[in-house]
C-alpha cells in the first residue's frame, strides 16, 4: 500500500512485524525512527530559510528550535556578508571575539551562534539551515521525511522494535534496507541539487 499518512505508516508497521501485541508500541517506534533520520539524513526538504536580528553589544543569537545543522549565513547587508565559522576552540583565539563591530566570524556553542566582532548595532542575519521536521501525529499526519523518504522511515521504525523481537532474522534484513535507502536518498539529493551545474571555484574573502 501507498504510504502517505501517519495512519498508513503505522498499519505498515504492523503488517511487517505480524505482531498483534505492539500496537501501543508502534508510535513510539516511530518517533525514535524519525529520531534517527533527523541523525542520518539531510535533504532539500529540510532546508529552511529564516531571518534574526542581532542584538547590538549582545554576542550571541538563539539556535531556531528545529536547527539541526547550518548550511549557510550571511549578514544581510549591502553588499551580503559570508560569516566564516570558526571551531569554537579556534574562536576563543581570536581577538574579534573582546572587539565591537560589523561581525565577520561565528560559532556554534550550545544552543547559540556567537559572532566576533560583538554586533556594534543590530544587524540582520540571514541563515539557511536544515531543520528538524515536526514529529508525525494523529493531528500532524505527515512531514519531509514521511512525503520524500516513507521507505526509509519504514525500515527506520522497523529496526526499532528490535527489543520487542528479540534478534528476529529479518532485523539484519531491515538494517540493511534502511542504509540502501539513505544512501541511494543522500545520492539522490546531491544529483538533484548539483546535476547540470557548472563546477566553480570561489575563493573565500577573510
Amino acid at each position: 500500500m501507498a504510504i502517505s499518512t501517519y495512519s498508513d505508516l503505522k498499519t505498515t508497521v504492523a503488517n511487517y512485524l505480524a505482531r498483534s501485541d505492539l500496537t501501543s508500541q508502534i508510535p513510539d517506534f516511530i518517533t525514535f525512527a524519525e529520531n534517527r533520520l533527523r541523525r542520518d539524513l539531510r535533504i532539500r526538504q529540510m532546508s529552511k530559510l529564516v531571518y534574526a536580528t542581532m542584538t547590538a553589544n549582545t554576542a550571541t543569537v538563539s539556535l531556531p528550535n528545529d536547527f539541526l545543522e547550518i548550511r549557510d549565513i550571511h549578514l544581510n547587508t549591502t553588499p551580503i556578508y559570508a560569516l566564516e565559522y570558526l571551531s569554537p576552540n579556534i574562536f576563543y583565539r581570536n581577538t574579534d571575539v573582546t572587539n565591537t563591530g560589523v561581525p565577520r566570524k561565528y560559532t556554534v556553542l550550545a544552543d547559540d551562534f556567537q559572532f566576533a566582532p560583538i554586533p556594534d548595532s543590530a544587524y540582520n542575519v540571514r541563515m539557511l539551515y536544515y531543520a528538524a521536521p515536526a514529529y508525525l501525529s494523529d493531528t500532524n499526519t505527515s512531514n519531509a521525511f514521511l512525503a520524500n523518504c516513507p521507505d526509509a522511515l519504514l525500515y527506520a521504525a522497523l529496526g526499532e522494535a528490535e527489543p520487542y523481537l528479540m534478534n528476529d532474522e529479518r532485523l539484519a534484513t531491515w538494517a540493511a534496507l534502511y542504509q540502501r535507502a539513505i544512501d541511494s536518498i543522500n545520492a539522490s539529493d546531491d544529483r538533484g541539487e548539483y546535476a547540470g551545474v557548472p563546477l566553480t571555484m570561489t575563493l573565500a574573502r577573510r
